[in-house]
């Protein structure tokens, strides 16, 4: 089940194309993708077990008003904002479109019923294991594993390589420039750190509705989840940007790793081939969309006292509605908005994982959340290119890493270094 929730639209879409544009530099690339799509949402399940399975033990040591914002933030970016919009968006631009075409199932008419069973599913949260991890799960796995070997297997050109007379596009440049830390931001995308703190919280209230009382096995159990989920996730990012980065020939020039996913199915298996991607993608989207909209009305439904059935069908209508922007829309929307945000996640999972080792945590977390805002801002004024903010981007680039993305990382580490050696307060005799 927390595979399935994780193997989600971002999953599916990113890697290819960041696998084309990096080329020969795949593998670097790949390697910065992994350390932030699957290391940073691994250690946060774990960093959920550890606080004690839900967001207010997450955010314990922040102010309550800090805490309730960032939790909020994450909530709405993760739920109807982008990644729960995105969900229905890439299953009908990936697996439903290419079969039928946008006239015969307009979109409007497809996010609908997308939302319509995420919803029923949704409202179901006691049965999620026996629907998700033992039925839909299994299918999803056999058709990746099949649509993953034939990659490898027989790919459709070397790797790196493009079609005659195309150009190499800016962002491919960059890739080349700097291929781990574009992977790295890239990782951004998926919005899976985000996702396993919501997720985490999920299947600890999952366990509980399965008898499982005890923390101490709610923690262990959610950590061997999340490493199950960690291989698997690794397994397909790594065959996605094998796919993408052999897919110059027949999909250069795509805007988005959904089409570039569509072509080269079409190309290894035909028409046939597309109704299995359209079935792994639905079920990948679908399964998702399930775990945000739970775990968003859950949170929302303890923050504001309201019914979480009635959460779900308002969270699903929304979402339903954000859907129709469009794909390549509302993902260049989203990235500055994730590129502010994703640093105070990070900052929060690791300073729960070390907090035993701070001898001042409220202190530690409020300064350390704090840089790592503000820095993290900073990268995303560059991202949007905010008009008027020139000169604040130029004194900025002295920072260090600053221009690829990562101001926060250098001052981010440091901060917790110090908080980590900070001493105990004296104690007069």
């Amino acid at each position: 089940m927390t595979f399935a929730f994780f193997l989600g639209a971002g999953n599916i879409i990113f890697p290819p194309l960041a696998g084309q544009l990096a080329g020969t530099e795949v593998t670097l690339a790949m390697l910065g993708f992994l350390v932030t799509a699957v290391g940073l949402p691994l250690l946060t399940l774990i960093a959920v077990a550890v606080a004690g399975g839900d967001m207010e033990s997450v955010t314990r040591d922040l102010p309550r008003a800090v805490a309730v914002s960032i939790t909020v933030a994450i909530f709405i970016v993760i739920g109807p904002a982008f990644a729960l919009p995105r969900t229905s968006l890439v299953a009908y631009e990936t697996g439903m479109k290419p079969l039928f075409g946008e006239s015969v199932v307009p979109l409007w008419l497809y996010t609908i019923g997308f939302f319509t069973v995420a919803v029923a599913l949704a409202l179901h949260r006691g049965s999620l294991i026996d629907y998700i991890g033992k039925v839909l799960t299994p299918i999803l796995i056999v058709l990746l594993a099949v649509l993953g070997i034939a990659v490898v297997v027989e790919p459709l050109a070397p790797i790196g390589e493009l079609a005659a007379g195309s150009a190499v596009s800016d962002a491919a440049k960059a890739y080349h420039e700097a291929p781990f830390s574009k992977g790295f931001i890239e990782g951004y995308n998926t919005m899976d750190t985000f996702g396993a703190l919501m997720f985490g919280v999920l299947i600890v209230d999952v366990l509980r509705k399965k008898g499982v009382s005890d923390r101490g096995f709610q923690a262990s159990y959610l950590i061997q989840a999340g490493v199950i989920a960690a291989i698997g996730l690794a397994l397909v990012y790594t065959s996605l940007f094998y796919l993408g980065a052999t897919s110059g020939t027949v999909a250069a020039g795509a805007d988005n790793g959904g089409e570039i996913l569509a072509l080269y199915v079409q190309g290894v298996f035909g028409q046939p081939g597309q109704w299995i991607l359209s079935a792994v993608v639905t079920l990948a989207c679908l399964t998702t969309a399930v775990g945000l909209t739970g775990a968003c009305s859950d949170y929302f439904a303890n923050l504001l006292g309201m019914k979480y059935r009635t959460l779900v069908v308002v969270f699903a209508a929304i979402s339903a509605l954000v859907a129709n922007v469009g794909l390549s829309y509302l993902i260049s929307v989203s990235i500055p908005v994730l590129i502010a945000l994703y640093p105070v996640a990070v900052a929060l999972v690791v300073l729960n994982l070390l907090r035993r080792h701070l001898n001042h945590p409220k202190q530690a977390f409020r300064w350390v959340v704090g840089i790592a805002f503000a820095l993290a801002l900073l990268d995303a004024i560059k991202a949007a290119d905010v008009p008027g903010a020139t000169t604040l981007v130029e004194t900025a680039s002295h920072l260090p890493l600053f221009g690829y993305g990562l101001a926060w990382l250098v001052p981010v580490t440091a901060a917790v270094v110090v908080a980590m050696a900070w001493p105990k307060p004296s104690v007069d005799k």
